[in-house]
């Protein structure tokens, strides 16, 4: 299953497009990212950098710390996947 990091349109002109735009170039990872006008974390989005990463919650101080949290849930989530479905 491709990773999911969803991004909210607001957060993304304050804080994240950089994040963004790294995950869309890293050719070490394989994942969709998406933009939408809104996540639902109201408020958050003015203060700090966050991303969804498959549905959860990640935020962080600055956004190479994001950048670094985001790859850092998607290896764990690729782990977990990989121990509930060893092949």
């Amino acid at each position: 299953m491709k990773p999911l990091v969803e991004f909210c349109s607001s957060n993304l002109s304050s804080y994240t497009q950089s994040v963004m735009e790294r995950l869309e170039q890293d050719t070490e990872l394989d994942v969709d990212v998406v933009e939408y006008g809104c996540l639902g974390h109201c408020g958050e989005c003015y203060m700090a950098p966050f991303a969804l990463v498959n549905g959860d919650y990640v935020a962080a101080e600055t956004a190479e710390e994001l950048y670094e949290k985001i790859k850092q849930k998607i290896r764990e989530d690729e782990e977990a996947f990989n121990q509930d479905f060893p092949f």
